[in-house]
């Protein structure tokens, strides 16, 4: 997978080495920072674009993201994606999340789905909130889910 900061710029280190490269130089700068991982996807056509965010937050003083976007051209149901997208940020928040215990980071999991029972991606809901909180994550679907239905809706849209 390949990853990139907000401006484009590539990120060559695995992203468990740029996490952590991160997390000492900000922590070294005086930031408490806090993580939230989520991910949005669009249907453009016949391909669906996925985007994942790590996003930053230096309490008090803004934040970065790092990101990574992929396209598929397989076709899901809306729950299906919805689904998909919580998956793909369970996976790298899995692969972090011994980083985040080590420099004692608080971590979220963002989910892109609407706590109202009118949207469509409601129908998702129960089974994203039991699949990130039975992995041990903290939890937030819209609208307080920021880092998928903000920063990553960003990169996609």
């Amino acid at each position: 997978m390949l990853w990139r900061k907000f401006n484009g710029d590539t990120i060559d280190l695995p992203i468990r080495d740029a996490v952590e490269r991160a997390i000492r130089r900000e922590t070294e700068q005086g930031y408490r920072l806090k993580v939230c991982i989520g991910t949005d996807s669009q249907v453009k056509g016949s391909e669906t674009e996925f985007a994942t965010v790590i996003v930053f937050l230096r309490e008090g003083h803004g934040g970065f993201m790092f990101i990574q976007n992929e396209k598929t051209r397989q076709k899901y149901s809306i729950k299906e994606r919805m689904l998909v997208e919580v998956a793909r940020s369970i996976e790298i928040a899995y692969e972090l999340c011994a980083l985040f215990t080590t420099y004692n980071v608080d971590m979220e999991v963002h989910a892109d789905i609407n706590t109202n029972p009118q949207f469509k991606s409601n129908d998702a809901l129960k089974e994203a909130m039991g699949y990130i909180l039975g992995m041990g994550f903290a939890f937030k679907a819209k609208p307080e889910a920021f880092a998928s239905s903000s920063c990553a809706n960003k990169v996609v849209n």
